[in-house]
Parts: structure tokens; C-alpha cells; sequence
């Protein structure tokens, strides 16, 4: 499990360890994210998007799917995103699957009309939006158990999809709802099979996946939204070699302090969250030399630098 906190576009993922892609890019329609500037022009916004998904394609198993949540055509220009993106990636050797229609229920208040009452140009609210899913190669041959039930497949398989969007944002102007998420994990992989968003917002993806037993890949520019997603997946981060597959292991009985430490799960090393002695002697309850060298040791045990120590 591995959250990365910069561009997709630079990441070091090796090339077919990914099953499946779920995301929801930029939409271009200037909504105020934390760094990425989302009013660029068209023909620049469009090379951009399918160069992340061209990028993404040798880094997908064979077999691999992706899952694009996009509007059914842009606000500024009616320009038909979804038709333009989904051509250019047909023409990267995606193959196309099929498209899920995402009714978000949400008639609310208006104010872009156009013609009010009147055929001269009235403007149709989208009040749907598309999951279009693309696939690398052929059928996905795999002899692992799936877990989806009966109910889930029957349900799942009909592509008209009726999901409420997210009211609480979570620090993010647009989240994804964790419904959407969790359907589109369910149909389209297996337990641990690894999961990736490359634009990870505020870590709904690796959140269902970590919550329906799958490995995750994201990546987030923005500092402030992997900080937040960081906190809502509820793991901590390895210092050693980046991966969020840690557990949790309380050593209460070994020291007299209120103290965690964990251990990763994919490098096997240990690590703590306290790296400074400032931090361990707030936290000790016998603050006697022997239980401060006991401490310590526990630390340099870990991996971990303690400055004079």
C-alpha cells in the first residue's frame, strides 16, 4: 500500500503491478483545488489527461481495467470531454468495455438556465455523470476467489447506477462518494489485487481498498489532501520505504510509556512516530535513566535517528 505525494506523471510504479484504476480527473471547469490549476486551456487540458492515462497503460496487468468517472460535457464551451478523452485513448490501445451511468439525484438550485422558457437555447442540466471502464488486452485470467455476493453482482451489472454524491467534502472541494468506489473495486478485482488513483484527492480509492482487503497505489500533488488522506485511511506511513502497509503493535508491557510502534509490512521493518528525545521524555512515566536508555534503544532498534543519543 503506497500513497505518493507528487505528480503521477513522476511516480515510480513498476510496469504491470496494477489491476485496476478508479479515479476522477480534473474536470477543467475552475474549481479552486489546493495547487493544481484547473482552467487550462482545452487542447492542453486534453493532452495532458490522456498523457497520464498513456503513462498509466504499460503499469496495468494484462487484462487491467480503468474506470474514468467524467461529466458528460464540460460547462465552459459544452465542450464533449468525455467523447474527446475516451477517442484519444482508443487510439493508445485501450480497449473500450462498456460505460456506467452515475445518476447523482442532485436537482438542486440553478441559476444557468439559457433560454428561460423558451426553445431560442435552453441549457439541459446533466444531472448524470459517466464511468467509462477501458481495458489493457484481453479478458483478465486470474484463479483467485472473488468476494463479491450474488446480490452485489446482480446489482452491480446494471449500468445505471442511482448514488447520492458526497455531502461532507473532507477537506476536498469534489469526493468522491465511497459507494462508487467501493462497486467498481468489488466488480472489477479480486482480494488483494492493487488498486490505483492518480489523482488521490483525499483517499477515498485507497480507502475502500484498504477497507475491501485490496493493495493500493495513489498519488497527490497536494500536500494538504495527502495529509488528509493519510489521516481518513487510518494507517501510518513507512519512513523507510514509503508503503502505508503497516500494523499497529503496543509495547506498553516492554516500556512504562503510552507509546505505539509499528511495523511495515512490506520492507518488515519497525518504526516508530516519535523521533525526538524532547518527544520521548514528554511521554515516559518513569523518567529514570535506565527506562530512558531502555526507550532509546527501542528506537535505534526501529531504524530511527535520535540527535545526541
Amino acid at each position: 500500500m503506497k500513497w505518493i505525494n507528487q505528480d503521477i506523471l513522476k511516480a515510480n510504479i513498476p510496469n504491470e503491478s496494477i489491476h485496476l484504476i478508479v479515479t476522477s480527473p480534473p474536470y477543467n471547469v475552475g474549481i479552486n483545488y489546493d495547487i493544481h490549476s484547473d482552467d487550462m486551456e482545452y487542447s492542453k487540458y486534453l493532452k495532458w489527461l490522456t498523457s497520464v492515462f498513456v503513462f498509466l497503460y504499460d503499469k496495468l496487468v494484462d487484462g487491467g481495467r480503468v474506470c474514468i468517472n467524467i461529466a458528460p460535457t464540460g460547462i465552459k464551451n459544452f465542450t464533449p470531454i468525455h467523447h474527446d478523452l475516451i477517442t484519444n485513448l482508443r487510439k493508445k490501445r485501450y480497449r473500450f468495455i462498456t460505460e456506467i451511468i452515475w445518476y447523482k439525484q442532485n436537482r438542486t438550485a440553478r441559476t444557468a438556465w439559457g433560454s428561460w422558457m423558451s426553445p431560442s437555447c435552453p441549457y439541459v442540466l446533466p444531472s448524470w455523470e459517466y464511468v467509462y471502464v477501458l481495458q489493457k488486452g484481453e479478458k483478465l485470467i486470474n484463479d483467485k476467489k472473488s468476494d463479491i455476493t450474488k446480490e452485489e453482482f446482480l446489482k452491480f451489472i446494471d449500468g445505471f447506477w442511482s448514488i447520492t454524491p458526497e455531502i461532507k467534502k473532507k477537506g476536498h472541494p469534489v469526493p468522491f462518494p465511497k459507494e462508487l468506489v467501493y462497486r467498481l473495486i468489488k466488480l472489477y478485482t479480486y482480494p488483494g489485487d492493487t488498486v490505483c488513483d492518480p489523482f488521490g484527492g483525499s483517499g477515498t480509492v485507497a480507502l475502500v481498498a484498504r477497507e475491501t482487503k485490496r493493495d493500493f497505489v495513489c498519488a497527490e500533488i497536494s500536500s494538504e489532501y495527502s495529509k488528509i488522506a493519510k489521516e481518513r485511511i487510518g494507517t501510518m506511513e513507512c519512513p523507510h520505504c514509503g508503503s502505508m502497509n503497516t500494523v499497529k503493535d503496543g509495547i506498553e508491557t516492554k516500556v512504562k510509556i503510552p507509546y505505539q510502534k509499528y511495523k511495515c509490512l512490506d520492507c518488515n521493518k519497525w518504526f516508530s512516530p516519535m523521533s525526538k528525545p524532547s518527544d520521548i521524555a514528554f511521554q515516559l512515566r518513569d523518567t529514570t535513566p535506565a527506562n530512558i536508555k531502555k526507550v532509546l534503544k527501542l528506537h535505534h532498534a526501529a531504524g530511527e535517528k535520535v540527535n545526541n543519543c
